[in-house]
């Protein structure tokens, strides 16, 4: 015991010693609260290695939803781990004459301090270890107090998931024809601690059901399947505490049974933890023992623990920074509020850095109870929209492509990994029905690689979803411009929104191509998706061409891709402009590999591909020139501008090139309902940088990264997505970096899009492993380098006249 309290002395010791070596992150960035919160809608991030926590204190209570990357259950719902209360007996929080929680922000903890005039305080410090799975919560008192620490959880009987939209949370069993169940959790004393999982029963729907719907049971051992024998879980326990009951409560309309541990004897130094296991285990005794295991080992040197997590997160904020007028704090002002954001959300996505899955565009691990968002979304905290195993790529896309110049190499991995692992399915696909070489993804992906079961379409008595007549693969009257209900392409998905939606496979291509430019880094496992996803379109589309004219090509001896979409707007579309561009992209990358990775004999084939790739469609309206989003189509919906993706993400053009001046005049020309919106996914901002729109790049990402309307300043949403919406921030991010600096080709833009009377400091990364930190003061550059100095490209000064 004596030992234990050493311990704990040198934790909180620890503290005041960071204080003196922490990073340069402004103080003024950390959020600090001096009221009580209302209710989980009010509630402060947590974050750490692959878990993400929602801290809050209402009434008195220390409450915490964690969740943690990987809790997915047999219905692909992305599950909580549980809410945890704390209560300190006598309260010193209620009646306390100061409160404070805070966000540190440089170290990556949450602080909440209370007292009042009689001396009496209560300080608690919040922190997920960044290398273990393991939540910590440790209290300190000027005086003796008692502890009670519950684990609560709505998950104690199995449950019927609704038809439609009360199956959203398990998105790609929406409109299933059959009943969903979710298999109840086990929870139970275990000694004094609580021990509590979610194991995904044998007999489940997925992948099993979407092998099924597609026809690919021959395939069936190569598909990958995440959720068979995945448990998930944890263990609770604390220092000196004991079990004492178990009781029931409601919270926001959900019922919950609670296990609550109190502590043995009031004490001064209480210390909590919340041990965390993952893993697709044969037995359920096996998962036990090794979290039993991991409950150990993280009991045995919690202050080395917390001193690494500090110095991990230092080294986070020294990799990449962005702080706007940090030398004149104001929260009020708006342009402040973006440089403080963009490191908040920052903050966000490094809580799921060695995540088994990505995070989510949808909320991330930071997810609380739809009713608090929305009065109609009556559910339980589990349930979010656009659900929890399906990844929508377009989203997701938004928040990897900003790890590249904030140098974040780590945390990009697990997006790559979801396409690695999804390769053998989505080979199937194409073998199966297509009878050629390649793969092809859904839009909305996930571990399988297969088409998730809502775009794939069902036959219910709902009318909903529905699958219509299969019509054989190369049919004329298969042109991308249908939906459910209607004839589908045999091997297609009904969705008409997305069944010919393949642009993301070359997306993320690229990404993994431009990360080995960044950073000359391996890509060797990620090499037969690229190879896979590029070759599709190729083999694809020439097939598609014989069958209507006996050639594969055009009589330019060019590709004609068709049927397609371009992005999700314009759908019957022949030679999109983002397939187009990123194709060109992909394959000019391809052909400068080194050796290792293709051989002189493939750069020819992709050589060949390069050459067959047709070009971009421009036509002019009202006398100005303009890129088309694509050669023609045949439908419009959504709100994407496919045709700017020649811009971002796949750098076709650049500062400087005459192109430019098409893409101005298509923006000013496009439909009002397709421009101008900031919320979610909405990525005007990254476009009028990359064309040297000052004015209005400053505008619009100042509006996109501003305080959201929620207590915590990035818990932006729902927009189209969800609460905190994750593509939000990863576009307003992606926009105020290509403001700062941009890397086309050989060259390194320095404020293509910045205006001159923002003060700002950064350092963000480029090709080649080279970092580029600046401070720029009263439109002067006070400071430059870029390292290394001998990898160093030519850096052209966009604030020097004449070039703007």
């Amino acid at each position: 015991m004596i030992r234990k309290g050493i311990i704990l002395l040198s934790f909180f010791g620890l503290l005041a010693c960071n204080r003196n070596c922490k990073t340069d992150v402004p103080d003024s960035y950390n959020v600090i609260w001096h009221t009580q919160s209302n209710d989980a809608s009010e509630s402060m991030p947590l974050g750490g290695g692959d878990i993400g926590c929602n801290v809050w204190v209402e009434d008195g209570d220390l409450l915490l939803y964690v969740q943690r990357s990987g809790s997915m259950s047999e219905n692909g719902e992305y599950l909580k781990l549980g809410r945890f209360r704390i209560r300190i007996k006598p309260d010193l929080f209620t009646d306390a004459d100061s409160f404070k929680q805070e966000l540190k922000l440089a170290d990556g903890y949450i602080e909440i301090e209370s007292g009042n005039d009689e001396k009496k305080h209560t300080r608690i410090i919040l922190w997920v270890d960044v290398f273990n799975p393991v939540v910590h919560v440790d209290v300190e008192s000027s005086e003796n107090t008692e502890l009670h620490v519950a684990y609560e959880s709505w998950r104690t009987e199995e449950k019927e998931l609704t038809f439609g939209k009360g199956r959203f949370g398990a998105f790609g069993l929406e409109g299933y024809p059959g009943k969903v169940i979710r298999s109840k959790d086990h929870i139970e004393q275990s000694g004094n601690s609580i021990l509590f999982y979610h194991r995904n029963p044998d007999e489940k729907l997925i992948p099993e059901v979407y092998i099924r719907e597609q026809e690919l049971e021959e395939f069936a051992d190569e598909i990958s399947d995440d959720l068979i024998n995945r448990t998930f879980g944890g263990l609770l326990s604390g220092r000196g505490l004991i079990f004492d009951r178990t009781e029931e409560g409601i919270y926001h309309g959900t019922p919950y049974r609670s296990w609550i541990l109190k502590s043995e004897r009031a004490r001064k130094k209480h210390r909590i933890s919340i041990v965390t296991h993952i893993e697709q285990a044969e037995k359920t005794e096996d998962w036990k023992n090794r979290l039993y295991k991991a409950a150990e080992l993280s009991d045995k040197s919690p202050a080395r623990a917390f001193k690494k997590t500090l110095s991990w997160w230092n080294a986070f904020w020294d990799r990449s920074y962005i702080y706007i007028k940090s030398s004149n704090p104001d929260p009020e002002d708006p342009v402040w509020q973006m440089g403080r954001n963009y490191q908040l959300f920052r903050y966000q996505l490094g809580g799921n850095v060695s995540g088994e899955y990505p995070t989510k565009f949808n909320g991330g691990n930071l997810t609380f109870d739809p009713v608090l968002i929305d009065k109609k979304q009556s559910y339980d905290p589990d349930w979010r929209q656009w659900g929890g195993a399906v990844y929508t790529a377009q989203n997701q896309r938004l928040l990897y492509w900003p790890m590249l110049k904030s140098g974040d190499f780590d945390a990009v991995l697990p997006q790559f990994e979801l396409y690695r692992k999804g390769l053998p399915g989505a080979r199937a696909r194409v073998k199966k029905h297509f009878k050629h070489d390649g793969a092809v993804y859904c839009e909305y992906t996930s571990v399988p690689g297969i088409a998730f079961g809502d775009g794939w379409g069902w036959q219910n008595e709902h009318n909903y979803r529905i699958r219509g007549e299969e019509i054989p693969f190369g049919d004329p009257r298969a042109n991308a411009a249908t939906g459910f209900n209607e004839p589908v392409e045999k091997g297609v998905m009904a969705n008409g929104a997305i069944a010919y939606h393949w642009e993301s496979q070359i997306e993320h291509a690229w990404m993994i191509l431009e990360y080995h430019r960044y950073t000359g880094k391996d890509i060797s496992p990620y090499m037969p998706f690229i190879e896979q996803s590029l070759i599709f379109f190729d083999e694809h589309y020439r097939a598609r061409q014989k069958m209507r004219d006996g050639k594969e090509v055009d009589e330019n001896g060019k590709l004609v891709i068709y049927p397609s979409t371009s992005c999700e707007s314009y759908r019957g579309a022949r030679n999109p402009a983002d397939v187009i561009a990123g194709l060109k992209a992909c394959l000019g990358s391809m052909v400068d590999l080194d050796d290792k990775y293709l051989p002189e004999e493939r750069k020819k084939y992709y050589r060949e591909f390069l050459d067959r790739v047709p070009d971009f469609d421009y036509e002019e309206i009202d006398g100005l020139k303009v890129i088309k989003p694509a050669e023609s189509w045949i439908r419009e919906s959504n709100q994407e501008l496919p045709q700017f993706y020649p811009l971002f993400p796949f750098n076709r053009f650049g500062i400087g090139d005459e192109e430019l001046q098409y893409f101005k005049n298509a923006y000013e020309k496009a439909p009002s309902f397709r421009k101008g919106k900031v919320q979610s996914w909405h990525q005007d901002g990254i476009q009028f940088a990359r064309m040297g729109m000052t004015q209005e790049a400053a505008e619009y990402n100042t509006l996109k990264l501003q305080d959201s309307p929620r207590r915590f300043p990035t818990f932006w949403g729902p927009g189209h997505d969800w609460v905190p919406d994750h593509n939000w921030g990863g576009s307003g991010m992606i926009g105020l970096q290509e403001m700062l600096i941009q890397t086309i080709g050989d060259k390194i833009f320095l404020f293509p899009a910045w205006p001159e009377e923002w003060d700002v400091d950064f350092k963000l990364h480029a090709p080649g492993n080279i970092t580029v930190e600046c401070s720029l003061k009263k439109g002067e550059i006070v400071s430059l380098e870029v390292t290394p100095v001998s990898g160093s490209k030519e850096v052209i000064n966009f604030l020097d006249k004449g070039l703007r």
